[in-house]
């Protein structure tokens, strides 16, 4: 998870009573909680705690070594005449898991130079916490399209991710304003516009979307276009790039093999372009780049069912990243998750993981496979929460010290428990 901002007592004193005010209010009201959650505790065969190895490039399961979770909670504030007002707020803890008090009470070391000068401060915080979402959404105001939302504040703004390696092509999340969900034609419309500061430089995402265009019975088609506007000052001119811009195609299948599937195509310039081989998700563009970057990719992920015993998960990544003052940056991976049901409970997982990538010339290349005993809250492939044991062998086919020196392969032990609501 990225972009999780550190706390001070006060920030953290701040959100707890936020989190107080929704609390005591189910006293006299009902309030919506939901949420996620990851932890556990692992060991690996020769560094200690569990060890994380390019979990988007390879998988996720048996690959993590953070407790990261999610507290959202909202509530409907006004419903009436068809027209209704919604407040949602969300928060989140990211930590290494490492011991029982986990807080912001930082401890900071001066890092000085071979003269003996202070060149920065390193700081280390027990856990970091972060406001993830705050906004209002307002239903009904728009008589011809009922069903449309108007919003402003911050929030996850229409994600998509593939869920076996937690890896977000498409997500412009942040602080902003839209409205989504208009009926035009046979779509839906939305726009937004979302805050992405590059450093001290104002960047503002300008989002559109066009989804659910039919193409044949339970195949659907979703276009959108990102486009970063930077807004310097007349101080920045000098030092930023030009605007990027992302193009998104998106086709989902149901009902494959008892599944789903989906299939998307990007293609970017400038520091989106830069996202498209770095696997980033068309947000937080570099300002600073002007580097003439082109760059696309094209994913392929879904879940099937091929019986009632077995589902599959898998993802299938290419991307490709041209610059003008250096080489290609290129990828691909593998990704493939099945899962063996014993009962309505129990479960067998399997996850195996393979990556090859070239970097302005630099080879890497890795796999990872792992198997997991699971028990979870019924027995569809998404069904949580989840509780696993399980042990996973890495391999870094190019660094014969990737996981410490004369170590190109390593293990992971461990249990863990993942759960959303």
């Amino acid at each position: 998870m990225r972009g999780m901002l550190p706390m001070n007592r006060n920030t953290l004193g701040q959100a707890v009573t936020i989190v107080t005010i929704f609390a005591s209010a189910t006293v006299t009201a009902e309030v919506d909680f939901h949420g996620y959650v990851r932890a556990g505790i692992g060991i690996s065969g020769e560094n200690g705690q569990q060890v994380r190895y390019q979990s988007n490039k390879v998988g996720r399961l048996g690959n993590e070594d953070d407790l990261y979770s999610e507290i959202l909670l909202g509530k409907e504030l006004y419903s009436q005449d068809g027209k209704s007002f919604y407040v949602d707020s969300m928060m989140a803890l990211l930590s290494d898991g490492s011991n029982d008090f986990e807080g912001t009470n930082t401890s900071c070391e001066l890092l000085k130079n071979s003269a003996g000068d202070v060149d920065d401060v390193s700081c280390d915080n027990d856990a970091e916490f972060a406001l993830r979402q705050f906004n209002v959404q307002a239903k009904g105001l728009i008589p011809s399209n009922p069903d449309a939302v108007s919003w402003a504040g911050k929030r996850y703004y229409q994600r998509h991710d593939i869920h076996i390696s937690d890896f977000y092509y498409w997500d412009t999340s942040g602080s902003g304003a839209g409205i989504e969900n208009l009926s035009v034609g046979t779509g839906k419309l939305s726009l937004a516009v979302l805050r992405q500061d590059s450093g001290d430089i104002n960047v503002n995402n300008f989002d559109i979307r066009y989804a659910e265009i039919a193409l044949w019975q339970d195949a659907n088609l979703e276009l959108g276009f990102n486009y970063g506007l930077i807004n310097e000052t007349d101080e920045q001119k000098a030092e930023v790039g030009e605007d990027p811009l992302m193009l998104t195609a998106e086709m989902t299948m149901a009902n494959v093999i008892g599944g789903l599937n989906k299939t998307i195509f990007q293609y970017a310039t400038e520091s989106y372009g830069e996202q498209m081989a770095g696997l980033g998700a068309g947000n937080s563009p570099d300002a600073t780049s002007d580097d003439g970057i082109d760059g696309y990719r094209i994913i392929n992920w879904g879940v099937i069912a091929p019986t009632n015993t077995w589902e599959i998960g898998h993802q299938i990544v290419y991307a490709n990243s041209s610059f003008d003052s250096q080489d290609d940056h290129s990828i691909f991976n593998i990704v493939v998750r099945p899962m063996y049901k014993w009962d309505e409970n129990m479960r067998t997982v399997f996850e195996g993981g393979w990556f090859t990538e070239e970097d302005n010339k630099v080879d890497s290349s890795g796999s990872k496979f792992t198997v997991a005993q699971a028990w979870a809250a019924g027995s569809s492939f998404w069904a949580r929460p989840e509780l696993r044991v399980y042990a996973s062998y890495l391999t870094d086919y190019e660094n014969d010290n990737a996981f410490g020196i004369g170590n190109d392969t390593e293990y992971n032990l461990g249990v863990q428990v993942e759960a959303w609501w």
